[in-house]
C-alpha cells in the first residue's frame, strides 16, 4: 500500500462544530471498519479566545465604539458572561482578539462530553464586555438585574455542564447519542421546556421579525 497525504486549508480562526478534515477522518474510520480503542482518554481543552471575529477575513480592523454606535467586529466565543483571563484584561480595549477566556471543555476519546466557564463577577467588566460585543442599551437592559446583582457584590464563580448522553454513548460505543437517550422526543417538541412554541409580539420585534398571515383564498 502507498501513503496518502491529505491537506486542508482553514481560516485562522476556526468556526463551527466540525471541519473538512474531521469529517474525512470519520468517513475513513467507517470505510476501513477500524475498531476504536476501548481505552478511555480524557483531556481538557482550555485557553479559548474570549471573542471570535465576525468579519469574513478574520481580521477585524476597526476599533470598538460605544455600545450601539457601531456594529461590533466581535462575537462571544462561549457566551457574553465568560470571564477573561486576569492577565489579559488590559487587552480588552485595544486588542480584544488577543484576550483568552476562562472557559473549558472536557473531551473523552475525541468527543466533547462537558464544558463550562468562570463567570464575570464585576459589574463594570461585564458592562464593558457587552460594549465590545456591540450590545446597545435595549439589549443590555435585559440583563439589568444581573448587573445590579454584581454591583451588590458577587464572589468569583463558575461551573461545568456534563452531557450524560454523550458520555454514555462513548462508554457503550454507540454510534449516536440517540441510542442512549433515556427520554427521546416523541412529538417533535421538548417536553421539559415545551419548545418549539409560539412567541409573542415583543420577542418577534426584538429580532425584527414579523409574522405575515397568508392572504385568504376565494
Amino acid at each position: 500500500m502507498g501513503d496518502v497525504l491529505c491537506l486542508a486549508m482553514r481560516p485562522a480562526v476556526a468556526r463551527g462544530g466540525s471541519t473538512p478534515m474531521g469529517k474525512w477522518r470519520t468517513q475513513l474510520i467507517q470505510h476501513l471498519a477500524l475498531t476504536p480503542s476501548t481505552d478511555l482518554a480524557f483531556l481538557w481543552v482550555e485557553e479559548f479566545p474570549l471573542f471570535t471575529p465576525t468579519a469574513l477575513d478574520d481580521k477585524p480592523t476597526h476599533a470598538i465604539g460605544q455600545a450601539g454606535t457601531t456594529k461590533s467586529a466581535w462575537t462571544a466565543t462561549h457566551h457574553p458572561f465568560t470571564a477573561p483571563h486576569p492577565d489579559h484584561v488590559h487587552l480588552l480595549r485595544d486588542n480584544p482578539g488577543a484576550v483568552m477566556g476562562q472557559h473549558y471543555d472536557l473531551v473523552l476519546n475525541g468527543f466533547e462530553i462537558g464544558g463550562g466557564s468562570i463567570r464575570i463577577h464585576d459589574a463594570r467588566l461585564q458592562q464593558y464586555v457587552f460594549e465590545v460585543l456591540g450590545m446597545d442599551e435595549a439589549q443590555t437592559a435585559r440583563f439589568a438585574h444581573l448587573l445590579d446583582a454584581l454591583r451588590f457584590g458577587c464572589p468569583p464563580h463558575g461551573g461545568i455542564a456534563l452531557g450524560l448522553d454523550r458520555l454514555m454513548a462513548v462508554l457503550l460505543g454507540a454510534p449516536s447519542i440517540r441510542d442512549v437517550i433515556a427520554f427521546p422526543k416523541s412529538s417533535g417538541a421538548e417536553l421539559m421546556v415545551e419548545s418549539p412554541s409560539r412567541v409573542d409580539a415583543a420577542q418577534l420585534a426584538e429580532y425584527a421579525i414579523q409574522v405575515v398571515e397568508p392572504a385568504a383564498t376565494k
